[in-house]
């Protein structure tokens, strides 16, 4: 969380309309913070082209004790294009190395590697979105997770308003001690800047942040 935080604090105000997807347009470079009382995140990338991005990843898993630096490269298999509503489907996979924190394991270093789907769609009043992860961490680590999310907005906002929208967030690690998670949110964005918190059903709060630029 303290990572989270000191990088939102130094962080400025730059560029067009903001979105939490892995792939931004051509040329466009951006920051993601995430944070939900399993791990701490700091995802920065640049997309070349409309369908592709590149990045460094980094995560910090807290009841794991390991933390992993990778390069990450996702890639934008599909998108469906309706007059008022949109769907994409991504592969996102990183490879890099991971460290441990466990007794057995401190200071050791190893190969690190991740790969994974996500799916959204969403209109104007509506959203919805799933993805499934495997972490391989070495000797430390190797897990599967899925999350998916449901959102719906209070209101329409016009160009340049504060969008505001209720989401109910499900997050599932089926070898956790506390598999399921519930997290409800609220979701900020406006011009190059979106922001959601909660507070899950087992009391983790949730902050993440996005700067696309």
């Amino acid at each position: 969380m303290r990572m989270f935080l000191y990088a939102l604090l130094g962080v400025g105000l730059i560029a067009p309309t903001v979105l939490a997807r892995p792939v931004s347009y051509e040329g466009g470079t951006t920051l993601m913070l995430r944070s939900n009382g399993e791990f701490d995140s700091l995802h920065l990338h640049y997309s070349p082209r409309v369908d592709n991005s590149i990045g460094y990843k980094f995560e910090d898993w807290v009841d794991e004790d390991f933390v992993v630096h990778a390069v990450q490269l996702n890639h934008l298999l599909k998108r469906w294009n309706q007059t008022e509503s949109q769907g994409n489907l991504y592969l996102k996979s990183g490879l890099g190395v991971s460290k441990s924190g466990v007794q057995a394991f401190e200071d050791e270093w190893d190969e690190a590697g991740f790969v994974g789907f996500s799916a959204d769609w969403e209109n104007r009043r509506f959203f919805t979105s799933y993805g499934s992860r495997y972490t391989h961490a070495g000797d430390f680590a190797g897990f599967f997770s899925q999350s998916a999310r449901l959102g719906v907005a209070p209101y329409l906002g016009g160009y340049g308003d504060l969008h505001t929208w209720f989401m109910l967030h499900v997050d599932h690690m089926p070898e956790d001690d506390d598999p399921l998670k519930v997290t409800p949110l609220v979701r900020l964005f406006k011009g190059v800047h979106l922001v959601e918190a909660g507070v899950s059903d087992g009391g983790d709060f949730l902050l993440n942040y996005v700067l696309r630029f």
